[in-house]
């Protein structure tokens, strides 16, 4: 590829293997287009999806997978742990390769207006793309969720960029964006207590008063008898991994819970984590490029 732009779209299904993999079969066997990473979540009941591509058929592998979803996903009848308000719930493209920022805040406004035209299904940008200042956090626009999304929608200051002033039926409304890399990276606790996880979520993440680029919530665990604090951390190279490991292992410290582990959901720059080895290891004047892969 000559051009590579980062998709990960995130889809409101995370049990049904059968229409998660006729999600991912749009990405599949395509030219343009290679289908980099997946995962799904039980208790957040959620797919996450890393594709890259060039831009034409980057754009027609995704509105493709948002048919799928809004024909296979009826979120009256969807249950998890993590916020949502759309089948395809959030759609942000990120430039790599070749590609600027302005490159793919165009192509996400060309995926809005035909996700609109094609499926009757309401588009807000957000972000880098976003049309207003207030519409630019997604937590912002998605606060309400699906069910709150009936009436919020009709709201003047909700009114979406593209599509009916209506929420879809089943399939609800869309986020779709342009970012910077992303890194989903979740903290697990040793206890089953979700107000602790809460608690330090909120005190981690900047709409609080907490570091700059990480969002951040508890999420319970039922299966595993633990609770979450769940993290997207929006800037990477100015909120570090590691110091955010830190500040949720010193503040859990305050009711005696430990760290059961932590996970990062999806792919992740190579940078974060070398960032993090480097402090942990003490490494003086280390440098990425010491690293054997990247000279590859």
């Amino acid at each position: 590829m000559n051009q590579i732009i980062e998709c990960v779209p995130n889809y409101s299904e995370g049990r049904d293997k059968e229409k998660m993999e006729k999600i991912l079969d749009c990405f599949r066997g395509k030219d343009g287009v290679k289908l980099l990473d997946y995962s799904n979540d039980i208790n957040h009941n959620r797919m996450v999806v890393t594709v890259v591509g060039e831009y034409e058929p980057l754009k027609n592998a995704v509105l493709e997978s948002v048919g799928k979803a809004v024909e296979l996903i009826d979120l009256n009848k969807h249950e998890g742990q993590h916020p949502r308000m759309g089948a395809v719930d959030v759609i942000p493209f990120i430039p790599i390769k070749n590609a600027s920022m302005e490159e793919c805040v165009a192509l996400s406004k060309e995926v809005g207006e035909e996700i609109a035209k094609r499926y009757d299904f309401p588009v807000f940008l957000y972000e880098k793309s976003a049309t207003a200042p207030h519409r630019e956090n997604l937590a912002a626009i998605r606060k309400g969720e699906f069910e709150g999304m009936a009436e919020k929608i009709h709201e003047p200051e909700w009114h979406p960029d593209f599509g009916p002033e209506e929420r879809h039926a089943t399939a609800g409304t869309v986020a779709v964006g342009a970012r910077m890399p992303l890194v989903a990276y979740n903290i697990n606790l040793n206890t089953n207590r979700l107000d602790i996880a809460n608690n330090i979520a909120r005190k981690i993440r900047h709409i609080n008063g907490g570091f700059r680029f990480v969002k951040a919530m508890g999420v319970d665990l039922a299966d595993r008898g633990i609770v979450q604090v769940s993290i997207n951390m929006t800037d990477f190279t100015k909120t570090a991994l590691y110091r955010v490991f830190e500040t949720v292992k010193f503040e859990a410290q305050r009711w005696g819970v430990t760290i059961a582990g932590s996970e990062i959901v999806g792919l992740v720059p190579m940078a974060a984590i070398v960032d993090t080895a480097e402090y942990y290891l003490g490494l003086e004047n280390f440098s990425i490029d010491q690293v054997l892969e990247s000279k590859l």
